[in-house]
Order: structure tokens, then C-alpha cells, then sequence
């Protein structure tokens, strides 16, 4: 019977995970700049900072589907990482946009949407680890 204890994340699926964590937040704070200050350049960080971020979360999600697949653990991370990749691909197609209407509020709330599912899938990913253990 497979354990429902979730095993610790190996050193290079903890590294892959870290992108997403930091990318989606970067993307909101650039997207927040952009609609005060309405300067052009903080829509194309946004748009480098999804980029990204799909990168190494879809690694990630890889990763983490491999290892449910072969009974590692449970779905709940791998669910929170294919939410969050899938609502940073939406985002990502919403600032591909003409640039003045690319962030606004359907821009802004999948942001926000992607930073929170990035954030809880770090939280959850990363809540197996502790110190002193080995992966």
C-alpha cells in the first residue's frame, strides 16, 4: 500500500521549483508597475518573467507527474503545478496582446492567479523538506 506521506523533493526538482515560485510574483509586481506607470517596458518584463517561469514549471510538472506516476506521493502537488502552469499559459497568450491592452484586469488577475497556485505548490513542495533530511 503506497504511503499518503508525501517523499522529500530531490535537490534538482527543489531548483526547477524555485523558478515558477519567484517568476509568477516578479511578473505581478512588473504588471502592477506597468498599469501605474503605464510604461511600456514593464509589460515586456511581465512577458519574459511568464516566459520563464512556463519554462521551469513545465520541468517541474514533468518531473513531479513522473513521480506520482511511479507512487511517490500524492496529486495534490503535481494538481497545483499543471493549475499553475496552465493559468501562466493563458496569462502568457493575455500579454502577448497589443501592448496597452495586454496587462489590464484580465492581465492582472492571472497573475495573480498563477503567483498564488506558484506560491501554494511551493509551499506544498517544498513542506517536505526538512532539515537534516536526505532526498
Amino acid at each position: 500500500m503506497p504511503s499518503a506521506t508525501p517523499l522529500p523533493l530531490h535537490p534538482l526538482h527543489a531548483m526547477l521549483l524555485a523558478f515558477p515560485v519567484a517568476l509568477f510574483p516578479g511578473a505581478l509586481l512588473s504588471d502592477i508597475t506597468y498599469l501605474n506607470s503605464a510604461e511600456m517596458q514593464w509589460s515586456n518584463f511581465s512577458a519574459w518573467l511568464i516566459t520563464g517561469a512556463l519554462l521551469f514549471g513545465a520541468l517541474a510538472l514533468l518531473w513531479a507527474l513522473v513521480s506520482a506516476l511511479r507512487r511517490r506521493g500524492g496529486w495534490i502537488y503535481p494538481a497545483l503545478l499543471a493549475a499553475m502552469w496552465i493559468a501562466g499559459l493563458i496569462n502568457a497568450f493575455q500579454h502577448s496582446h497589443d501592448a496597452w491592452s495586454s496587462v489590464g484586469t484580465m492581465g492582472l488577475t492571472l497573475s495573480i492567479v498563477s503567483s498564488v497556485l506558484a506560491l501554494l505548490a511551493g509551499w506544498t513542495g517544498y513542506s517536505t523538506l526538512r532539515a537534516g533530511s536526505r532526498a
